[in-house]
């Protein structure tokens, strides 16, 4: 019990928080808004409450049928991740260093500035071989591509239908039934994100947990999950609320029914772990330029502006994230004389399809950078085109 060396239970206690902290913007963050006039304690019992049955189920779903190395059944033990971990070819099992806790310390650190990065990069890439890393990315761009179809195609049709009704009828945004619907959609996103994303959490502690090493980890989050809603979100809220009509219940509902759906296809899908956090900027991305395009109190020119911004950051956290999980171990190898495991070994190989993926993704920094120094309307166009030929070209070899 608790056979749990303290790095491991430090990089948990950082992952937690960074990622608590940062994804109340895409699951919590219609939820904390549009009900700001309620005290954030009733906020969080409903959001507490939600996340003990979503992890007694993950837990309990799992408890005595894991399997270990020989193949033998464990009995008295669960897996809290839901399978996202499973693949120890693509997430390998290993002691935990004092360089995989750094990437959940600049995640943390990111959070408090109120930039929107993918967790699931930031935390798993330092723990995922180069072929998970790669499975990671492509269903993230694929989440990304078909959120923000769905976003642009149905919010042309609501921008001149549902939302105009809505922005016409404020006074009714906290009828009844409004109110039930947005918290019943509250209840299934908050759910289907933590089956995403426990596993960037619990990737610190064994894929095994005994039960009242299970307890002490719900414990942790809890605590943390209370300190998020006293700050209201923190300050990542800060990117929503920039939004078109979020703060509206009804607008905050439909947004959380759409975004539930989507992470529910995409863990039916497979269970490889992806950023949910990519998937919510294309849901919201597709939703804004629906709106410019409806000739809503904005131009095409701002929304993308606004939306190759998000992206731009997030793209720079996923390349931070590849480029800790190169280098971190190679520091760590130097201090300790050779000494550790590192999971991304073949970054180290010198294959040349790796070196060429390091040096194309360390490039995108170049337009980024530009665009978030002086978004131009040039740079705009230029960071657009960057990030289309990345995907495309990334996306075309990994499906070869």
């Amino acid at each position: 019990m608790f056979e749990i060396n303290a790095w491991a239970a430090i990089g948990f206690v950082l992952a937690a928080y960074a990622v608590v902290g940062n994804d109340a913007l895409q699951t919590l963050g219609t939820f904390i808004t549009s009900n700001g006039r309620l005290h954030w304690s009733v906020l969080f019992g409903f959001a507490a409450l939600i996340l003990v049955a979503t992890f007694t189920y993950g837990y309990c779903q799992s408890y005595g049928e894991l399997v270990d190395a020989s193949g033998q059944v464990l009995s008295g033990v669960g897996d809290p991740s839901f399978g996202r971990l499973d693949n120890v070819k693509k997430y390998p099992v290993f002691d935990v260093q004092w360089y995989h806790t750094v990437p959940a310390l600049g995640l943390l650190i990111l959070t408090r500035f109120g930039v929107p990065v993918s967790t699931s990069f930031m935390v798993l890439a330092v723990f995922a071989s180069i072929e998970g890393l790669t499975s990671m990315i492509k269903k993230s761009l694929l989440g990304y591509g078909l959120a923000f179809a769905l976003g642009l195609g149905l919010y042309l049709i609501l921008a001149k239908t549902v939302e105009k009704h809505f922005s016409a009828n404020g006074h009714a945004q906290n009828r009844k039934r409004w109110v039930l619907l947005q918290w019943t959609s509250t209840t299934w996103l908050w759910s289907v994100w933590l089956m995403q994303d426990f596993a960037n959490i619990f990737v610190f502690l064994p894929r095994q947990l005994q039960p009242m090493e299970a307890i002490a980890g719900l414990a942790v989050i809890l605590v943390l999950l209370a300190i998020t809603f006293a700050n209201r979100g923190g300050p990542v809220q800060k990117v929503l609320k920039s939004k078109t009509s979020v703060t509206d219940i009804r607008s905050a509902t439909i947004i959380d029914f759409l975004f539930a759906g989507l992470l529910y296809y995409f863990k039916e899908r497979s269970k490889i772990p992806m950023s949910t956090t990519w998937v919510f900027l294309g849901l919201i991305a597709g939703r804004e330029y629906a709106f410019a395009m409806m000739g809503r109190k904005t131009t095409l020119l701002n929304v993308s502006r606004i939306a190759l911004s998000d992206l731009a950051k997030a793209t720079i956290g996923l390349v931070v994230s590849i480029d800790m999980a190169r280098g971190l171990p190679w520091i760590a190898e130097g201090l300790e004389g050779g000494a550790g495991a590192f999971a991304l070994v073949s970054l180290h190989g010198g294959n040349s399809s790796t070196l060429a993926f390091l040096v194309a993704s360390n490039a995108l920094l170049i337009p980024c950078g530009l665009f978030l120094m002086r978004p131009s309307r040039m740079q705009t166009w230029v960071l657009a085109g960057s990030m289309a030929t990345a995907a495309v070209a990334f996306l075309g070899i990994a499906i070869r």
